[in-house]
Formats: C-alpha cells, sequence, structure tokens
C-alpha cells in the first residue's frame, strides 16, 4: 500500500523510520530499569550540535526507562580559562599538574560553567537533569593522586608531586540514589574533596569508573574521540570479554588515552558493573545507535 500524498522518497524514508522504531522495541525492553554512567567528554561536548544530540539521546533514555548518571569532563574549557588568565599548564603522563591557583579555575570551569550547560541542554530537551559537583555533600572523596615517573637516564622510578590531582576512595552512593529515585538525571562534575577539605580534580573517565562501580551499574559508556579500541591493524575490535581486554591493555598497539580507558572499565567491571563500552562520541547520537541497535557502535567489554 502506498500513501498517495507522499513521494516514494518520502515514503522510503518514513518506512525506514519506522523499522528503526520496531529494531529499538527489544533494546528499550531490555535496558528499561537499568543504571547507565556516561562519560561525557571530547568532540562530542564541544561541537553544539553533537551536544544536541547528546542530551536528547539522554533525554529518550530517561523516557524509556533508563536511569542514565552523567559525568563530564571539561580539558579544552579548562585551558582556554587558563589561557586567559595566564596560568601555564604542565602535564605529567597526561595529567594537568594542578596548584592551588589552577584547582580553583578548574572547580569555576567544570562546577559552575560547564555543569550548568549540560543540565540546562538536557532540561531543554525534556529531562529534568540536576547538577551536581564530586566536592560538595562528600559525593565524591578522594586522596592526593602518586605519579611513578620512571628518570630516563638513571631508569630510577620517582613519585611526582602533581599538586591537586586526584583519585577517588569513596562516593555518596545514597545522594545520588535520592536523585535518580526522584526521577532526576544527575550530571556530575568530575571534583573530589579530601578529609582536609582540599578539592582534587579527577580525570573524568575514573571518576566516571569509579561510580559506576559503586553504583553496581548495568552499564559504563566512556565517549571519546576514536571509533572505539583498535587493533594492531588499526581496525574496530567491536567486543573483548574482560580477561582479553585485561591482556589486550598492555599491546604496544594500545597506545595514548586508549590504555587508561580500558584500565577504568576493567576496574569498574570487577567492582560490579556489568558491561563497559568505549565508543565513539564524535557520532551523531551515539548513545542511541549503542544501546537500541542489534550491533551498536565501538568496543562493548563484557564477562
Amino acid at each position: 500500500m502506498k500513501f498517495d500524498f507522499l513521494s516514494e522518497s518520502d515514503q522510503a524514508y518514513f518506512i525506514h523510520k519506522a523499522s528503526t522504531l520496531v529494531e529499538a522495541l527489544p533494546f528499550i525492553r531490555e535496558h528499561s530499569g537499568d543504571t547507565i554512567v556516561i562519560k561525557y567528554g571530547g568532540h562530542a561536548m564541544g561541537d553544539p550540535k553533537l551536544a544536541k544530540s547528546f542530551a536528547r539521546d539522554i533525554g529518550l533514555m530517561k523516557e524509556v526507562g533508563i536511569f542514565p548518571v552523567v559525568i563530564h569532563g571539561g580539558g579544552p574549557q579548562i585551558a582556554e580559562k587558563l589561557k586567559t588568565k595566564n596560568i601555564t599548564s604542565k602535564f605529567v603522563d597526561g595529567l594537568r599538574v594542578t596548584d592551588a591557583e589552577t584547582v580553583k579555575v578548574v572547580e569555576d570551569v567544570l562546577a559552575k560553567e560547564i555543569n550548568s550547560e549540560i543540565v540546562k541542554a538536557i532540561s531543554d530537551s525534556g529531562g529534568k537533569a540536576v547538577g551536581l559537583s564530586g566536592n560538595k555533600n562528600n559525593l565524591l572523596s578522594a586522596t592526593k593522586l602518586k605519579v611513578e615517573v620512571k628518570d630516563s637516564d638513571s631508569n630510577i622510578e620517582k613519585i611526582i608531586d602533581i599538586g591537586f590531582v586526584g583519585q577517588p576512595t569513596n562516593a555518596n552512593n545514597n545522594l545520588i540514589k535520592k536523585h535518580i529515585a526522584e526521577g532526576n538525571i544527575p550530571v556530575i562534575a568530575p571534583l573530589g574533596i579530601d578529609q582536609d577539605g582540599n578539592s582534587y580534580n579527577i580525570n573524568a573517565d575514573t571518576a566516571a569508573g569509579f561510580i559506576a562501580g559503586k553504583l553496581k551499574a548495568n552499564k559504563l559508556l566512556l565517549l571519546t574521540d576514536v571509533a572505539g579500541v583498535l587493533d594492531k591493524d588499526k581496525k574496530l575490535i567491536p567486543s573483548l570479554k574482560l580477561e582479553d581486554a585485561i591482556e589486550i591493555v598492555n599491546e604496544d598497539f594500545v597506545v595514548g588515552g586508549m590504555k587508561p580507558k580500558i584500565t577504568t572499565c576493567i576496574e569498574a567491571m570487577k567492582s560490579g558493573v556489568t558491561k563497559s563500552t568505549i565508543l565513539d562520541g564524535r557520532i551523531p547520537h551515539s548513545l542511541v545507535l549503542e544501546l537500541f541497535t542489534e550491533h551498536g557502535i565501538g568496543t562493548q567489554i563484557y564477562s
């Protein structure tokens, strides 16, 4: 049967749309009631169109019965703010050396600027988002991160003090679950606080994995700027068993920021997360494609 008021191309378009919805239904049922932690950063956050599609995806997830928890990054925005204040950044093993002046800028950018923007975008898309900062209400307890660096001349490892950069030690699950129970979508800035009240900058991947583990989330999604985990021939590895991920993380072809991302997934799953996926946040509606299509996108790690 044809719709006489539509052109053939329009008919094909709407039939394709209907097929997509039919394909999504079993996955919507599968994920309904799941807690899914999403690390949001990279191009997905910096590009206005991608930011809008991300917000819509989060709103859709909530509407179909999923409980999303968002942890966001903000490296480029922090770098830009520091530049305007003539504060020079130094990095050790990819981690920003964060003195007292820098951590104040980091806190302002993450907790006040970026967090508010994401909350507004999700709210504008129909979601009920609430902004949270990890260094408030003991949401994310932390200690100073110790970084070991091997001296290139002596080959001796030494501990480098990189300032107010932390590693999480505990999460206030009750606060997060309270917001979820109230129908909110928690949007968390990756800051931590120690017993003395000092604030720490925490890597967003690390924070997301830690919170996912504490929540025993059904899934952890890490949005990045590559297709996923690539093999030695630069081809996407669509899925990995946990034990294979543990082995592959030390392979020479796993380079740059991918190694800590895989490690984050491994640690989260050891803490009770069911599945993890490293996926390309540069693709519009990447969350919908991963969750509600047969093959998904990115690299999924499973037990």
